[in-house]
């Protein structure tokens, strides 16, 4: 077993707790916070609170380390922890800049270390139902896929709607959905965006966002994260040659529209409002089948088992530095078309 450590005992850090006690790879040692009430919090649960963040990197048992904290502090607090010869996990993003993750690496490299980014959502059913149907080219060529996350209750009322710290939905859950489209699209470059931010509850930064992605292939993405939305629009949507596939809700399966002949002996026109139309005549089961996917098994706690089988050399990070880097630069891109309000060539 590893011993962790844990640097920061917010909503994540306690995440990172909670399942590090039910984990089969990883025991806690315990947590710093730099706010006594969260360290007393831990107490108060039987977790080890350290004084310090000195004196947990200083604990010769604890090989690996967790970070937690807000976004605008991951570098230097990853880099120290590198140099005190922990490997590392860091939460999402990994940093403000791609210049800033780029260093992260670097000390990762100098330390002999490794590190690594929780892109928890990797382990999502919703997503991994959408990269299974997609790699089985069980409705053909894909063309679009549509990634949609819908809330209500805007920006949460912390570090997160202040620009200074990281804040905003694109750093929040845009890291999150790219990641998901770029696995998704996988091999395949970004090759043009346009994004745009929606300020509904906050002007400091973004509560919401829309990002239009073209890739080498002509392939298109779309990608939409918003906080006040009473009606949430369907959490995946794909297109493809052979079919249409779509996720109402992250607890739903995903339900598949198959074409199997492009062609009826006769359609019936519909009447849709004052006129009638054969171009927007249902489907029937003559031309289509209809069907659900099972939703696929996943075990967040694989993130770690993996982490640490890397560790000792057993296997290949999941979560790459060069797949980190596009997201960050996809990132940065958007924050770019935001400022031009402009479609962005790109190479990414």
């Amino acid at each position: 077993m590893h011993k962790l450590g844990i640097i920061g005992y917010g909503g994540m850090g306690g995440w990172h707790a909670d399942h590090a006690l039910k984990s089969d790879v990883v025991e806690l040692a315990g947590i710093y916070d730099i706010k006594p009430e969260r360290c007393e919090l831990a107490e108060q649960k039987g977790i080890h609170a350290y004084d310090s963040m000195e004196a947990l990197l200083s604990d010769e048992s604890i090989d690996l380390v967790t970070v937690a904290i807000p976004n605008d502090e991951h570098k230097d607090v990853v880099i120290k922890c590198l140099l005190a010869g922990k490997n590392v996990i860091c939460e999402k993003p990994v940093a403000l800049s791609s210049a800033e993750f780029a260093e992260m690496v670097d000390a990762a490299h100098k330390s002999g270390k490794l590190f690594t980014v929780h892109q928890n959502r990797r382990w999502d059913v919703d997503f991994l139902a959408m990269k299974q149907l997609y790699n089985s080219g069980e409705i053909g060529e894909v063309f679009n896929v549509e990634s949609r996350i819908h809330g209500s209750r805007g920006i949460p009322s912390d570090w997160r709607g202040e620009k200074k710290y990281g804040g905003g939905m694109l750093l929040d859950w845009g890291v999150h959905l790219i990641d998901q489209i770029l696995q998704i699209y996988a091999g395949k470059k970004v090759k043009k965006l346009y994004c745009r931010f929606e300020h509904t509850t906050n002007f400091e930064v973004d509560d919401g966002f829309k990002l239009d992605l073209t890739f080498d292939g002509g392939e298109q993405a779309y990608v939409e994260v918003g906080t006040y939305n009473f009606i949430a629009l369907p959490r995946f949507y794909m297109q493809a040659k052979k079919g249409t596939a779509m996720i109402t809700d992250w607890r739903e399966k995903c339900k598949v529209v198959k074409c199997k002949a492009w062609n009826e002996s006769d359609v019936l026109p519909v009447q849709t409002a004052a006129g009638l139309t054969k171009t927007m005549a249902p489907r029937d089961d003559v031309t289509t089948d209809t069907y659900e996917i099972e939703r696929p098994h996943s075990d967040v706690h694989d993130f770690y088992r993996n982490f640490c089988a890397a560790i000792e050399g057993k296997e290949e990070q999941l979560i790459k530095h060069d797949e980190v880097m596009r997201v960050m630069k996809v990132m940065e891109a958007s924050f770019k078309s935001v400022e031009q309000d402009a479609v962005l060539a790109c190479d990414i």
